[in-house]
């Protein structure tokens, strides 16, 4: 097989997998659609903060006859719906969440208003939306790059090994160190930042995004050493095996169960979906 189609593939894979991810995940916006005043309208509504500012909440309703309601209370909290009227600008519809602690999470959602009707946007059931701290660019970039190079290259090993290629040995020696790179030393303090902690994986938690990528490091760590040790061959079903578990850890959606602060203590906790 040519180097080139083994790239491809690789890609094809790797793109595959961090979509899923990404669209999977309990952080992405969520869409939804909605029809009011004879309109239909489809819109996104934000489920991650960072910074600790509040979150702007807008609707694009050019029809002035439209009001709007935005309510909206801590999570998992036994406490009645804060409202406050969304103000027109223009043809949107604007308010403000306000701000939390990192890992605090509000659970929102809207009424619009049409003469006597009234609908509730999402219609079945309240968004969640988790505040984090500002994770700086030149923390959060290379974390996500060296994640992302990581699967890349781990799946361009999968078809160096399954080909018996020239130079298995180099990838996963390759493979290990970014990442190590991307997970173990950029990922802490993209933890950090964003909820005041550089490790809530075990033993000190169970955040689910922490210990997907200790599992899948340890893999690798294992055929890295099977490979060096004992050599490529023979260590082929290691390299395989931690190819399989490393896409089976991108395919996890991200952040889930993951920080999540406790309004009764005013601690945050881990493992929660």
């Amino acid at each position: 097989m040519k180097n080139s189609i083994k790239w491809i593939l690789a890609i094809i894979l790797t793109l595959s997998a961090a979509y899923y991810q990404r669209a999977t995940g309990p952080t992405y916006p969520l869409k939804t659609s909605f029809e009011i005043a004879g309109k239909q309208y489809k819109m996104k509504f934000p489920r991650s903060h960072g910074g600790f500012t509040p979150q702007p909440i807008t609707l694009a309703i050019p029809d002035t006859s439209v009001k709007a309601e935005l309510h909206f209370r801590r999570y998992k909290m036994n406490e009645p719906w804060t409202v406050i009227p969304m103000v027109r600008e223009n043809e949107t519809l604007k308010a403000d969440l306000p701000a939390q602690p990192p890992a605090g999470k509000l659970e929102y959602f809207v009424v619009l208003k049409h003469g006597d009707t009234e609908i509730n946007v999402p219609h079945d059931s309240a968004i969640v939306i988790r505040f984090k701290g500002e994770v700086p660019a030149y923390v959060l970039a290379p974390h996500v790059l060296f994640m992302f190079l990581s699967m890349l290259l781990a799946m361009y090993t999968l078809f160096e090994t399954l080909t018996d290629g020239p130079r298995i040995k180099f990838y996963v020696i390759l493979t290990s160190a970014v990442l190590f790179v991307g997970g173990m030393v950029f990922g802490p303090f993209v933890q950090k930042f964003a909820f005041d902690a550089y490790w809530t994986g075990v033993p000190f938690g169970w955040d689910l995004t922490d210990n997907k990528t200790l599992i899948a490091m340890i893999f690798w760590l294992v055929a890295l050493w099977q490979t060096i040790a004992r050599g490529e061959k023979r260590a082929k079903h290691w390299i395989l095996l931690a190819v399989v578990v490393m896409f089976l850890v991108f395919l996890i959606p991200h952040s889930v169960m993951g920080s999540e602060l406790n309004y009764e203590t005013m601690s945050v906790e881990t493992g929660k979906i």
